[in-house]
């Protein structure tokens, strides 16, 4: 009977392998995919001529002639002479995510570094399901939030002149990048060995210099990888700034005035476009530097995860 069971097992087990195996390739496969059609999608901008004379690479960093900045960089795509300047897009993407960052990450920091040294077990309970539950409200439902409740809000507040900028944008997005900070760097405090927090409070240091001078210099590098991860999301995010930042493609450097991002771009004209135009490529084009950015940006970050892992459980 013992024998049976123990090949009932290993027969399970084998199967469940090859499951995991096949839905991992699946998920591979799909990513390659997603990826070939985009570009192919996108390489017209570079081999085809009648692309490349109304939106070519040089025409969407190089300033045009005007008075001021927002004149010399523009993104009208659909004006009697077409413009395909990137750069108020790269800016407004750039203003949200900044903004986003300067709030959620203090705050994550800080509520990880709090449950994982200083709370009791019941408080630790509730706050870290309570944060990580942020993760699962869809981005459009904080998006409706921040149009609705929050624009107004800080528009009282701080006395903006329009309701929707980046500031309003970046604070939503702030919701959807707190539960990814938060779960990264709680991770990277339990890693550090307890050996540390007690060889610091041998020597006389409270908790908060045990936690603050100790635990925290050695996770810096899992908190760095979740701020890293918390950019690649806050730069690919579409539907919190596409309802909260304005949606107006301005050069500016104020944080107050309404803003487009990249992701927001695709969101708004890709359904409307004219297939096989310009826009059409150029907004491939926009898909694929997202792609590539939001890759490099994750792939960064898990493997510094990997290598504190490693260097934590005394690995090479």
């Amino acid at each position: 009977m013992q024998f049976g069971g123990d090949r009932r097992r290993r027969w399970t087990d084998r199967w469940a392998r090859r499951a995991i195996l096949m839905l991992s390739l699946t998920a591979i496969a799909t990513i390659v995919l997603i990826f070939i059609f985009i570009f192919r999608e996108a390489l017209p901008i570079l081999t085809d001529p009648r692309i490349q004379q109304e939106a070519s690479l040089r025409h969407f960093f190089r300033p045009m002639e005007g008075p001021d900045l927002a004149s010399r960089y523009m993104w009208q795509p659909i004006a009697l002479v077409p413009k395909y300047s990137l750069i108020p897009l790269i800016l407004g993407t750039l203003k949200t995510t900044l903004v986003a960052l300067l709030i959620a990450a203090p705050l994550a920091i800080a509520a990880a570094l709090y449950t994982s040294e200083f709370a009791p077990a019941r408080i630790r309970e509730v706050i870290k399901p309570a944060i990580e539950l942020l993760a699962g409200i869809p981005s459009v439902v904080l998006g409706f939030f921040a149009l609705i409740v929050l624009a107004t809000w800080m528009q009282q507040l701080f006395g903006f002149q329009t309701r929707l900028n980046a500031i309003t944008a970046g604070t939503a997005l702030a919701l959807a990048l707190i539960p990814i900070i938060y779960t990264v760097s709680e991770d990277a405090l339990n890693a550090v060995p307890q050996s540390l927090r007690e060889a610091s409070l041998a020597l006389g240091a409270t908790r908060w210099q045990t936690a603050t001078r100790v635990v925290l210099p050695a996770a810096l590098p899992g908190i760095f990888a979740s701020l890293i991860l918390g950019f690649g999301r806050a730069v690919g995010e579409t539907m919190i700034v596409l309802m909260a930042s304005g949606n107006a493609a301005i050069t500016s450097w104020r944080f107050t005035d309404s803003v487009r991002t990249l992701a927001a771009t695709i969101a708004a004209e890709l359904g409307e476009v004219v297939f096989g135009s310009p826009h059409y490529h150029v907004l491939f084009f926009i898909g694929a530097l997202l792609f590539v950015v939001t890759f490099i940006v994750n792939s960064v970050g898990v493997y510094i995860i990997h290598r504190v892992q490693r260097r934590l459980r005394g690995g090479v």
